[in-house]
């Protein structure tokens, strides 16, 4: 099941579009002339594939029950992952829900008990920290080493000994990593996996963003670098960050462990009633994973492209802010502690003076301390004018 969209078509990634006031990401910003560059959806136009199946669905005019996952929809997910990570699963190990921290949520509350703990790497993605203490578990960092570059590793010796405690139930890895934005080696993932085989604990592996990665960058799906230990691994995967649906909610959970499987079928499916996406959803993801290859392509040209702009301007503009070094999502990391050493006060200067709305880092965990975490899956122009903005506040 190859793109059908021709790739002689160049994608309008310059285009401006309005967008309603129940979006998230720009609710109150004409309101507050706040340019927002914060919650992680793209201010890029979908596919046109994606938009004509959509469009096809409108025109049906009934929106009622549908069969859910059937075996063309499950083919068409397992085939796009066949198709660019040799990854390949059973049909009865896929499953759905909403989104990625509901899956996240669900199998923690599955997968351990009350005062378990589950180990993050943080700076992480903040979720993680509240869906594990929403389901009354312990949450333990298990910090990534900054090296000199600006460039983050993981700690092995110290995810050893948080793995050997008895009270740990597992891990939740970030893959690539939100927000400072590495896409793990093979032999980094290998390393992983070896720890949690030793102390035999599960990785549920939250690897939304696998598809958005740099020029030359290989992102290797957990499971296939670790083959003998997918038992014990827990995939959560999604079209919605890649192919800009989030709003669809979607996303998919492999799980190849029977006695796990058991659990997500009693809890989630038979008591929660949580088993299929909405008729929108499916026609969208099917379009996406099957007819949106050279969309995806041109969108990730598209977030190098202002990666470069972004790290060019900071360094003519602001030299003395550390640019994390971006493998893959479609988001920076961006250290502005030499301007402004308070957390607080730097945030309320991007959002009241700069009127700038991003994600302050301190959210991501005590790592992320006078750091920004910058949305720029946006139109050149105006990640350019946040990016003045910025400047023009920090320089004064």
């Amino acid at each position: 099941m190859h793109c059908k969209e021709t790739g002689g078509i160049r994608m309008d990634f310059e285009e401006r579009i309005e967008r309603g006031e129940d979006s998230e990401k720009w609710c109150g910003a004409k309101a507050k002339e706040e340019l927002p560059l914060w919650v992680a959806d793209m201010d890029f136009a979908c596919s046109d594939a994606v938009i004509r199946a959509l469009q096809k669905r409108v025109d049906e005019r009934i929106y009622g029950y549908t069969t859910g996952m059937s075996e063309a929809y499950k083919a068409c997910v397992r085939a796009y992952y066949r198709r660019h990570f040799n990854w390949d699963f059973a049909l009865e190990d896929l499953f759905f829900s909403a989104g990625v921290v509901q899956a996240v949520s669900l199998l923690i509350h599955l997968l351990s008990k009350e005062g378990d703990a589950i180990v993050i790497q943080t700076p992480v993605y903040h979720p993680f920290r509240r869906q594990i203490e929403a389901n009354h578990r312990r949450c333990i960092a298990n910090p990534l080493i900054r090296r000199e570059d600006g460039t983050y590793v993981m700690d092995y010796e110290d995810l050893k000994q948080k793995l050997e405690d008895d009270s740990v139930a597992g891990m939740v890895l970030c893959s690539p990593h939100n927000p400072v934005g590495r896409v793990w080696t093979a032999e980094e993932l290998e390393k992983l996996c070896a720890i949690a085989k030793r102390y035999g604990k599960w990785i549920i592996s939250d690897e939304i963003h696998c598809d958005i990665v740099s020029k030359g960058i290989v992102h290797h799906m957990l499971e296939t670098v670790c083959p003998q230990y997918k038992e014990q691994i827990i995939t959560c995967v999604a079209p919605t960050k890649t192919f800009n649906i989030a709003g669809l909610e979607c996303s998919h959970v492999i799980i190849h462990n029977e006695e796990y499987k058991k659990r997500w079928k009693e809890v989630v499916v038979d008591q929660m009633c949580i088993s299929a996406p909405n008729c929108f959803a499916l026609s969208a993801a099917m379009a996406a994973y099957g007819e949106s290859d050279e969309w995806r392509r041109q969108m990730n040209d598209k977030i190098d492209e202002n990666a470069q702009l972004a790290k060019a301007f900071f360094a003519r503009e602001l030299p003395l802010a550390k640019v994390t070094p971006r493998e893959g999502t479609y988001l920076l990391w961006v250290d502005l502690s030499a301007y402004e050493p308070d957390a607080k006060r730097l945030e309320k200067r991007m959002r009241e003076q700069a009127r700038v709305h991003l994600n302050e880092g301190v959210m991501f965990g005590e790592e992320g301390k006078c750091f920004e975490r910058i949305n720029i899956a946006c139109p050149s122009s105006l990640l350019l004018e946040a990016l003045q903005r910025i400047a023009a506040e920090l320089k004064r």
